[in-house]
Order: C-alpha cells, then sequence, then structure tokens
C-alpha cells in the first residue's frame, strides 16, 4: 500500500456558512464545484455536502443536534489539529493567500517562511468559519 488518503469527513457547526466558504476555497487547491453532491442521511441524522476530487474527497456534515453548541477547539484529544495542502510553489501560496484576504477569510499568520519546521517551508495558515485550521505550504527552495 501507499500511504494515501482517500476522503476527510469534517463535522462543522453551521453546514450553511461552512460550505459558502468551502464553496471559494476548495477551486484554489484544484477542487471543481461540478463534482460536489449534498445528501441526508437519515440513519446517522445528518446532512453531507461532499466535494470530489481524483485524489482526495472532503466531506462537510452537520452536527449531532445534542452536540450542535459545543465549541471547536483543535486542542482537545482527538480533534483535528490543522489539515495542510501542499502547493507546488511559493506563488501558490501567494495566490491563496490574496483569494483568502478577498473573501474575509480569517488568517491566522500571512505567507512566510517557518524554519523552524524546514529550512524551505513557506506557508500562510488561516480558520474555516467554524475555527478549523488549514495550511497551505510549499517546501520547495525558490
Amino acid at each position: 500500500m501507499q500511504p494515501s488518503i482517500d476522503h476527510i469527513e469534517i463535522t462543522v457547526k453551521d453546514l450553511e456558512e461552512t460550505v459558502s466558504f468551502y464553496d471559494q476555497f476548495l477551486p484554489l487547491l484544484g477542487f471543481s464545484l461540478d463534482k460536489k453532491t449534498a445528501a441526508y442521511i437519515a440513519s446517522h441524522e445528518k446532512h453531507v455536502v461532499e466535494y470530489s476530487h481524483p485524489n482526495l474527497c472532503i466531506a462537510l456534515t452537520s452536527p449531532r443536534e445534542s452536540l450542535k453548541d459545543e465549541a471547536v477547539h483543535r486542542r482537545r484529544p482527538g480533534a483535528l489539529h490543522h489539515l495542510a495542502f501542499k502547493a507546488q510553489t511559493r506563488k501558490q501560496v501567494d495566490m491563496v493567500h490574496d483569494k483568502l484576504v478577498e473573501m474575509n477569510a480569517d488568517i491566522v499568520t500571512a505567507p512566510r517562511l517557518y524554519p523552524e519546521y524546514h529550512p524551505n517551508y513557506y506557508a500562510v495558515f488561516f480558520k474555516a468559519p467554524d475555527g478549523i485550521k488549514f495550511e497551505v505550504v510549499c517546501q520547495k527552495a525558490e
């Protein structure tokens, strides 16, 4: 086997608001909104919006009614700390950052080098509407 992720499913507090964000963000990474689907899965009592790409599927789901008011915190045990997407160039990182600014996204840190991670580690960090932290990173020297 090769290490490869088939899909990621993220439960979000406000599905409608978060879908609006992902509709703008994921095409920057090469996802096509033509491959977006939505469904209600009654047996799990959840709505699902799925963004499919040949390399990865990302699904957003509604929370259980009893948990809908819980706060997202990436440092809780079992929580997703952050999700990083690989860019091929630093210019791609900068382009994503510029689009995120246009979207009024919550930028945690603007693109810069992080030599404490790796000498060529160039990344932007930001949060989705529910507070889930993301990163777009290029680790190539330019």
